[in-house]
């Protein structure tokens, strides 16, 4: 729904586009950026059109997805072990082509449900949790695996994330409860602040205590450094800060244990970071991404420079108008229009509000008054644009977690055809029905 205007939101209103003519005095009125689709976005509406897809959808074009991969390869070369981050691709069907072009059974994984749902449907994987979870989470996964066998081997196969001494003593008495055995790597705090391990005294004693347990079994370290390209200091700066700390951590365990970890797995970076990674000598093992596979508007970061966008959202242009009204104040569309012709028609797209930034026609934008819609987004752009009734809209997701989720199943672009609707995940955990 549009936001509601009152009399002193037209005053506002008003002001706000006073503003907009003083602007335009001073030699910064906008120009005609709009621009009609490009080849690939014309080839891309068809193959929507032949699919006989008539609503939001996410599309995944496998081409460039497959160059991501190639690219991520090149880098980590055979350096680290690659493990593949399963929120950025919530699909079974995309996690199983990514896993088969990497040539990695290694996942990280968020959320329980989705746990559950991994070791249903690939077995094979080698899954190590993204976060701590609440016991209850862990217990309620063993729950499922009880109720719903699978040759997916928890035991040799799943390391739970632990990130401080309180909650290693709670999985450590559901361990000795359910008579289960027990990975357990610990988060460390190599500079994000976000929790996990920050002081010698608590990992001694979460040693200490996987040493003295039965069932538990520790597996390695997860050093997460997202901050490290955007914090003062510079990249490699601060990644040198980060494996300093992470490097104790490793020596104490080593000396304390009395025994090499380095067949452990030791975690560390992210797709923004990864390739801070190309040369040296660090701690960890292995590298985790997933997001730059389908590159969002979030990370057009200079350490992705090399990596394409392979993810977009289609929408269909509900209604096509050529002129732009704004409800309450008669005549503001059109003084809108006479300063920036990229106002000057309006398209109200079939959903909207997603985390999402428009790509294609180039030019259109939000209207900045009209209020955001989940229903009918309006947007405008110029004269120059060609859009009618049933034309669609492309944009670029600022994220994919989450945001993949939103549009039932995954339009898989192959050349110009949509080959596959691969299904996502559900909150629930549950592959959503084609």
């Amino acid at each position: 729904m549009a936001k509601q205007f009152s009399p002193g939101r037209r005053k506002i209103l008003i002001g706000s586009l006073a503003v907009g003519a003083t602007a335009a005095t001073w030699g910064i009125k906008p120009t005609d950026i709009g621009e009609n689709h490009s080849p690939y976005f014309v080839a891309l509406s068809q193959a929507l059109d032949n699919k006989k897809i008539a609503k939001p959808t996410l599309v995944v074009d496998k081409q460039k997805l497959l160059q991501n991969i190639n690219v991520l390869k090149k880098h980590i070369d055979n350096r680290f072990a690659y493990r593949i981050v399963v929120k950025s691709l919530p699909s079974i069907e995309l996690v199983k082509l990514v896993m088969q072009e990497s040539a990695s059974n290694k996942l990280m994984v968020f959320h329980q449900p989705f746990l559950s749902l991994i070791a249903q449907e690939i077995p094979q994987s080698d899954v190590l949790m993204g976060k701590p979870m609440p016991v209850t989470a862990a217990q309620t996964f063993y729950e499922n695996e009880k109720h719903s066998p699978t040759s997916f081997n928890s035991e040799k196969d799943l390391q739970w994330l632990i990130d401080s001494p309180q909650r290693l003593k709670q999985y450590l008495e559901l361990a000795n409860t359910l008579q289960k055995n027990m990975n357990i790597n610990i988060e460390l705090d190599v500079g994000l602040h976000r929790g996990g391990v920050n002081s010698d005294s608590d990992l001694l004693d979460m040693l200490h205590l996987i040493e003295q347990s039965e069932r538990l079994t520790f597996s390695g370290f997860m050093g997460y450094e997202p901050h490290i390209g955007s914090v003062p200091g510079g990249l490699l700066s601060n990644r040198d800060k980060v494996m300093a700390v992470y490097q104790h951590y490793v020596a104490l365990t080593e000396r304390t244990l009395g025994r090499s970890i380095q067949h452990l797995c030791l975690n560390s970076a992210g797709s923004p970071t990864y390739q801070a990674y190309d040369s040296g000598d660090f701690p960890h093992n292995e590298l985790a991404a997933g997001t730059c596979l389908v590159k969002p508007t979030h990370y057009d970061l200079d350490t992705l420079s090399d990596h394409v966008p392979a993810s977009y959202i289609a929408t269909p242009v509900i209604k096509s108008i050529d002129h732009t009204d704004i409800p309450g104040v008669d005549g503001l569309g059109d003084a809108m229009a006479m300063w920036d012709p990229n106002r000057a028609q309006t398209f109200f797209t079939y959903g909207g509000y997603w985390k999402a930034e428009p790509e294609s026609p180039k030019g259109i934008s939000v209207n900045p008054l009209f209020g955001r819609s989940t229903n009918q987004e309006m947007y405008n752009g110029s004269k120059s644009i060609s859009l009618k009734q049933d034309d669609w809209i492309f944009m670029r997701p600022t994220q994919s977690e989450f945001v993949f989720l939103q549009f039932g199943d995954i339009a898989l672009l192959e050349g110009d055809e949509i080959k596959h609707l691969w299904p996502v995940f559900s909150e629930s955990g549950y592959v959503q029905p084609m």
